[in-house]
């Protein structure tokens, strides 16, 4: 039997080999503790597991659904966005459900990308952006993220030669997993340069509830002209916890929704209706569950900086999303740094150079962990030397 030449080349998903370790060292006996994936510990609302139970009982519910969703949860999300953002989609043209963001990510390099086409990827980033531009065919063209400049990616800097072959742009604001943010003045900035050189902007935006300090993060699509180059992702995993749901959104550009539907009208049947029917309830019912669940994270992300900060370590407290990004201790890189934690402390983290070479010399931290698992990881964290 014989591969395809995408398979053999394909990297494993980083978070499988995460997983592979913390499972041979379980088997090992030791107690891991992982702060390394950001999957939300807290449930999801309760009003929310109500709608589905209920949904699941209706016959009407266990048919086929359509790619598309049904009118009435494309009427919520539309409805959310103009609640959160001010914004106006048409719910028929400009607004799509996926199986889960990371589903819809993954193939609209498939609406874009030829052979030899190029992806403007940023890096570190999150590694859907680049699997989904190699297995269309294309080239990912990386874009540095670096503290020095407050993880933006230099678009200036982007060799014209390669912004002419550039067919999309991802951005990823808050971010993962370095955690920096981005205005408006950032995303209309995006917005030129995408009309400039002719180049679809897709912008990743799950973490635009998670936000501390009184910080409230703002859309790609409310920059100016956005709509006309560009199309927002959005989940509802991190936001009302349903990771396990497995249900996002995207919208803006009606040719490029219409492109991705065309693509998942070949290839899924849609998220099952009744968990669509759940997903309105989390949009249109009560959202005090997003601050109560903010301050519990914001609790968290101190706890972590503190002991970081007391370990020697530079850490800037996250003003948004699930994540910190720590710079390793001189003498370590980000995998010899994370092996010490395992090996040490039985603590997981991320190695930052997974996520891309400018990643070299960080690690990731969730706060996604409960208290008391935290806790314990960081007394154990506090007590190594390096």
């Amino acid at each position: 039997m014989r591969l395809s030449k995408r398979i053999e080349k394909l990297p494993p998903y980083l978070f499988v080999d995460i997983t592979r370790k913390m499972a041979q060292k379980r088997a090992e006996g030791v107690d891991v503790i992982s702060f390394a994936i950001g999957d939300p510990d807290l449930p999801t609302p309760h009003h929310v597991i109500d709608c589905l139970c209920e949904a699941a009982r209706d016959p009407a519910n266990h048919r086929y659904p359509e790619s598309d969703g049904l009118p009435q949860f494309r009427q919520a999300i539309a409805a959310w966005y103009q609640m959160r953002f001010g914004l106006t989609f048409h719910p028929d043209k400009e607004v799509l459900p996926l199986i889960g963001s990371k589903e819809g990510i993954g193939h609209m390099a498939l609406c874009f990308i030829d052979p030899g086409d190029v992806a403007l990827v940023p890096d570190p980033g999150y590694p859907v952006y680049s699997i989904g531009t190699l297995f269309a065919g294309g080239e990912p063209y990386y874009l540095p993220l670096t503290e020095e400049k407050d993880f933006l990616p230099d678009l200036e800097a982007i060799p014209p030669s390669v912004a002419h072959r550039a067919r999309l742009l991802w951005l990823n604001y808050p971010n993962n997993p370095t955690a920096g943010v981005a205005d408006l003045d950032f995303f209309e900035r995006a917005v030129a340069f995408a009309k400039r050189y002719d180049v679809a902007v897709c912008h990743d935006g799950p973490y635009t509830e998670v936000a501390f300090d009184g910080y409230r993060p703002v859309s790609f699509m409310e920059a100016k002209g956005a709509r006309e180059v560009g199309v927002e992702f959005h989940s509802l995993s991190k936001s009302y916890h349903m990771t396990g749901w497995r249900v996002g959104m995207v919208v803006g550009n009606a040719t490029m929704v219409d492109a991705l539907m065309r693509v998942k009208s070949n290839l899924d049947s849609g998220i099952p209706q009744a968990i669509q029917l759940a997903g309105i309830a989390a949009l249109e019912g009560p959202q005090d569950c997003i601050p109560e669940h903010n301050a519990i994270y914001q609790r968290r992300r101190d706890r972590i900086v503190e002991t970081f900060n007391g370990m020697g370590l530079r850490v800037r407290p996250s003003q948004a999303s699930l994540y910190l990004w720590v710079r390793v201790p001189p003498g370590y890189t980000s995998v010899t740094f994370t092996t010490k934690l395992l090996e040490e402390a039985g603590v997981v983290v991320t190695p930052g150079v997974g996520y891309g070479h400018a990643g070299e010399g960080y690690i990731r931290l969730s706060i996604t962990i409960p208290d008391d698992r935290m806790e314990e990881g960081l007394a154990r964290l506090a007590k190594l030397t390096f």
